[in-house]
């Protein structure tokens, strides 16, 4: 929705206690802890998160809901600098989405120091200056306080920040801190999604990424850039309370193939276990997945082939 029509829709609103809604997007570097950020702030798992960086490719929402606002969170992949196609399709649906939010979450991780990095993410924030701008520093739980301190300081000379905070998501650590300020940092408007909602995520969608997420935290180091998950066929069964998944995993070459399936196929059973486990409280019964291994060669490098996988 645009920032015009929401001013409009928000005339109605009651100026004595405003509503507010709007959106902010995390940036960083890869695997500063965003979409861990945003699971814990809507309290369900609605992003995949991994060890691995780059693990978010698609744009994904979260939404916050509160009496005074709603607070729709927008998961992006982390902006780096692209090596391949993909990367470059990546950095431009960032760019495409923080041109379109209230505000962006600069987060930098409280247990490494600010590097060339994050300074080049910093310099991008300039591209968008109708944002509001709040720097995060994640992690805490991981550093000491001296640390934390130190990259608060580090983070302040950066630019003028709207407000800087300093979080743990995995402990819940000052968490309800950063949505007030968030919330505070949106134009008033009424909410734009029922109140209900918490992700505009398909089915589909949601069960590819929790499908990748099994794949990415079984195989080598190598593997996760050269992964990618399409979904053939969902079919919810009328004789038996089971939901049928078929899906298959692209990797773009043969020695992938053979790492993902494991020695007797036991890799790609333990990841069928894996992705089980996540997807049946999805759907809400038990859960046939069958996953078949494709090699779509270079497919990162190939247009035709990234339109195919959803690129």
């Amino acid at each position: 929705m645009s920032r015009a029509k929401r001013t409009k829709q928000a005339d109605a609103v009651d100026d004595d206690q405003p509503y507010r809604a709007g959106f902010v997007s995390f940036v960083g570097r890869p695997n500063v802890g965003k979409s861990t950020l945003m699971n814990a702030l809507v309290g369900e798992k609605v992003a995949i998160t991994s060890s691995k960086p780059q693990t978010t490719r698609r744009v994904i929402r979260g939404i916050v809901n509160r009496p005074d606002g709603q607070l729709i969170v927008v998961d992006t992949p982390g902006i780096h600098r692209p090596r391949t196609l993909l990367g470059e399709r990546l950095n431009s649906l960032v760019q495409s989405t923080l041109g379109d939010v209230d505000v962006i979450g600069f987060c930098v991780p409280a247990d490494e120091k600010v590097g060339p990095g994050d300074r080049f993410i910093n310099e991008r924030l300039d591209d968008f200056p109708h944002a509001k701008k709040v720097a995060i520093v994640t992690k805490t739980d991981a550093a000491s306080k001296a640390a934390v301190a130190d990259q608060l300081l580090a983070v302040s000379g950066l630019r003028e920040w709207d407000t800087i905070i300093p979080l743990s998501a995995v402990r819940n650590d000052q968490l309800d801190i950063l949505v007030d300020e968030l919330i505070r940092l949106l134009p008033i408007s009424p909410r734009l999604y029922p109140d209900d909602t918490i992700t505009d995520e398909q089915l589909e969608d949601r069960i590819a990424e929790y499908i990748r997420e099994a794949v990415l935290e079984d195989v080598r180091d190598e593997l996760p850039h050269s992964l990618a998950v399409t979904i053939d066929d969902i079919i919810e069964r009328d004789d038996k309370p089971l939901t049928e998944i078929y899906a298959n995993l692209f990797v773009e070459r043969d020695s992938q193939k053979a790492i993902v399936i494991g020695k007797g196929g036991a890799r790609l059973r333990t990841i069928g276990e894996t992705a089980r486990a996540q997807i049946e409280p999805l759907v809400g019964g038990k859960v046939f997945l069958s996953l078949r291994v494709k090699v779509a060669k270079e497919w990162q490098r190939d247009p035709k082939q990234l339109g195919r996988l959803g690129f």
